[in-house]
């Protein structure tokens, strides 16, 4: 493995805003605009350099790095306690059930309320692999890495953790969520309120988003088929957040009705499976296919290689511990490919 995740720099910029215009839209923490990225990185740093374990809302960017190259390949995220600055708004999918005496039906409604249900949620987020890198495991990396990351840093995140995945978004770039709710509000389309989202985040939905609960069957059939559904591409992504324990619980994003799913952080099967031990030799050449990571803050690193447990440590290979920055007697935490 010649890749490895560690924390973002600024010097990173120009590789992140370049990944950004490949994204396709619908993905805010990844806007195409250098001064929203720049912001983010700062933000970031500022993350990397506290100390102590105080719950507050902070913002780690991670990138995956071709050791070999020196180029930044992918990208994701963590959000330590969204909603702290500004309200975290989610749909909940409910039913609201009616029932007439005199015509002897029931009713059963499905209704979109606005809700700040996930405030103080940790969330993991932002992921984006470059298109010319979705070979060879590195996705699994990229996701995973973040897991490790938690399971280092406990202290600083939530007793749960969300991710949204983005929804659908039509071959124009537009969203038929958005199109049937809320953009009759709000006389912008979903592009322009992406963007604006990106850059000055959630307040204006506060202003302008009806605060009344919205009967499904009101809307459009296509913006009604799209509500809980991830884009196509999330779909394989979706699936490795369920293999880790995350579930839908009907929490909808209010821009495009792509699906929250939630967890909570110490059963997430990463965080909750990954073990330490001491670095006893680093001239592996078998193993167990693992994701492995070492140090903290600014000195975090992860990747992928053969591990073997002994019985005073784990053995690693020269790629690995090389891709790592370790030596024997380093400290790792590891779990098994999955």
């Amino acid at each position: 493995m010649t890749h490895v995740v560690r924390p973002a720099r600024p010097g990173d910029l120009k590789h992140l805003y370049e990944m950004s215009k490949l994204t396709g839209g619908g993905f805010t923490n990844l806007p195409p605009d250098r001064e929203a990225l720049q912001a983010k990185l700062a933000q970031s740093e500022e993350a990397f350099a506290r100390t102590g374990d105080g719950f507050t809302e902070e913002l780690f960017v991670l990138v995956l790095e071709d050791i070999d190259s020196g180029e930044v390949r992918g990208t994701c995220q963590l959000f330590t306690h969204i909603g702290q600055r500004h309200p975290f708004y989610s749909y909940r999918l409910g039913t609201l059930t009616q029932h007439s005496r005199e015509l002897a039906r029931t009713f059963r409604a499905e209704m979109l309320s606005l809700s700040t249900d996930l405030e103080g949620s940790s969330e993991v987020g932002g992921l984006f692999l470059h298109p010319g890198e979705r070979a060879g495991g590195l996705g699994m990396l990229l996701a995973r890495s973040r897991y490790l990351f938690i399971r280092a840093h406990r202290a600083r995140f939530a007793d749960r953790v969300l991710a949204e995945l983005r929804g659908v978004i039509d071959e124009a770039g537009g969203s038929p969520f958005w199109n049937g709710l809320a953009g009759r509000f709000f006389g912008m389309n979903f592009q322009d309120a992406d963007e604006f989202n990106a850059v000055n985040g959630h307040q204006f939905i506060a202003d302008l988003m009806p605060k009344h609960p919205i009967y499904t069957a009101m809307l459009e059939e296509d913006a009604r088929a799209a509500i809980g559904l991830p884009h196509p591409s999330g779909r394989a992504a979706m699936r490795m957040l369920e293999r880790e324990g995350f579930r839908y619980a009907n929490y909808v994003d209010i821009f495009d009705g792509g699906p929250t799913m939630t967890a909570q952080t110490d059963q997430v099967r990463s965080v909750r499976d990954a073990r330490e031990h001491r670095v006893v030799r680093t001239d592996g050449i078998d193993g167990e296919e693992s994701l492995i990571a070492t140090g903290a803050m600014r000195d975090f690193r992860c990747t992928v290689g053969p591990l073997r447990e002994e019985e005073d440590g784990v053995v690693l290979s020269a790629d690995a511990a090389r891709a790592l920055g370790v030596r024997k007697d380093a400290r790792v935490w590891h779990i098994g490919r999955w």
